[in-house]
């Protein structure tokens, strides 16, 4: 029996796996069914379409900047099962919301007086919802596990997420929008009922008084998290993961609809993709380390990635578009371009997944139990800063003119930085494995 095996037996991680994909799953089943809506049908230029992918990405990005400090505070200093609790209860009244704006979308009530701006307020809602169950999710597995079970369970719960967000991007792109807004608020329900079988995580070592200072706890906790140059060089290693991410998920709507003339479930198909191919990579890399938390791969796993970003690029270059319409999934697939498009695709994030997932395991490893959530929250607040000047780096260049599949060479250029950081990150790390 495998170690993953094991734990998927296991009451100290099942519930907290399964709450993780059903939020996932509802979080990516709204937030695309919103944007595909919205992008085709409600905008019709290609500015207009990328303003709005971006304004979504935003939004939904600007909690985990202003209030992961606050969150990751709670889940060090509070039951972190109790958090859950209240955390999943909440969703449900977040979709409520967000299926009002879906309905009014999609009956064209108010669309841009009233719809639209409902939709938005759901989607930073359940932004605010993610910020504050983040740093749980992941503060919590070296809690519950045993050290040789903590990469394990991380890639786990990395696999199980992108699998919930391959499912929630292919009902977005093929159910109809008025069947989406009743299934975000069941998935909500059925969140909160298996939210409710976490077992308990009481705060490790002495409770201290929270800082509700949003500013002030949030340069806090990056000071206090940033000594370690081991974790300061794996943060960094991940925003600049995903600033590229944000590049790519703003840029995959419009460029389906305008360089592929690919309709919205080809445009949702590109997520799926995507999604499997950081299941396969968060997986892979636990074998290929077996079980040791490393940044060895790191370096390699990045260049990879910002190969095959080349590549694809080149692919859409050489995509003949519909002089009119839109190709559905099938003629999309017959295409002789599609699946080395759809390869390097999966390349992109199969190697993205290698990347990430190890330095997700190093940040809630390398520190005290009692600073885990925090770590994780600083992490997630220059996460959020940038991803968030990635999204407004890819709206001023769709301003300036600067095309979509051009805009693709930026991704791959910014896989350089990462992959000198992770270097950086692995040879700090021997440097203290020789100390002893």
């Amino acid at each position: 029996m495998t170690l993953s095996t094991r734990l998927m037996k296991q009451r100290r991680f099942v519930p907290l796996f399964v709450t993780q994909m059903l939020g996932a799953f509802n979080d990516n089943l709204y937030k695309n069914a919103m944007v595909l809506f919205v992008v085709y049908s409600v905008y019709s230029s290609e500015e207009a379409e990328a303003r709005f992918s971006a304004i979504a990405s935003a939004v939904f990005i600007l909690p985990y900047f202003l209030l992961s400090a606050l969150a990751g505070q709670l889940a060090d200093m509070r039951d972190k099962a109790a958090i859950i609790r209240w955390i999943k209860l909440a969703e449900i009244g977040i979709m409520v919301a967000g299926a009002a704006g879906l309905v009014l979308a999609w009956q064209a009530i108010a669309v841009e007086s009233m719809a639209i701006p409902l939709l938005l307020i759901a989607l930073f809602a359940m932004g605010v919802h993610s910020t504050f169950f983040g740093p749980i999710k992941y503060a919590i597995l070296p809690q519950h596990l045993h050290d040789d079970e903590v990469l394990a369970g991380t890639g786990l719960v990395e696999a199980g997420t992108y699998l919930a967000i391959l499912a929630g991007t292919i009902l977005a792109g093929w159910v109809p929008v008025e069947w989406a807004a009743i299934l975000v608020i069941l998935l909500a329900i059925a969140g909160y009922v298996a939210g409710r079988q976490v077992p308990p995580a009481p705060a490790q070592g002495d409770v201290e008084p929270i800082d509700y200072n949003v500013w002030r706890s949030s340069i806090r906790v990056i000071r206090d998290t940033m000594v370690d140059s081991r974790v300061f060089y794996a943060i960094i290693a991940i925003s600049f993961f995903w600033t590229i991410g944000a590049v790519l998920f703003i840029e995959f709507p419009p460029l389906a609809k305008n360089v592929l003339t690919a309709s919205k479930e080809v445009a949702s198909l590109f997520l799926v993709v995507f999604s499997v191919g950081v299941a396969i990579g968060s997986m892979a890399i636990n074998g290929l380390l077996k079980g040791k938390v490393s940044a060895r791969y790191a370096p390699v796993s990045v260049i990879a990635m910002g190969i095959f970003i080349v590549l694809f690029h080149f692919v859409c270059l050489a995509w003949t578009p519909l002089a009119s319409g839109l190709l559905g999934p099938l003629d999309f697939i017959a295409r002789p371009l599609a699946w080395p498009l759809l390869a390097c695709l999966l390349g992109i994030a199969i190697c993205g997944g290698m990347f990430v997932v190890p330095l997700y395991a190093f940040l809630t490893t390398v520190v005290k139990k009692t600073q885990t959530a925090r770590t994780i929250a600083a992490n997630n607040i220059l996460n959020a800063i940038a991803m968030t000047g990635g999204s407004l780096l890819a709206v001023m260049l769709t301003g300036m003119g600067v095309s979509i599949e051009d805009q693709l060479l930026l991704a791959a250029a910014m896989c350089i930085g990462s992959a000198w950081l992770g270097f950086v990150l692995y040879r700090a790390e021997k440097r203290l494995m020789s100390a002893g």
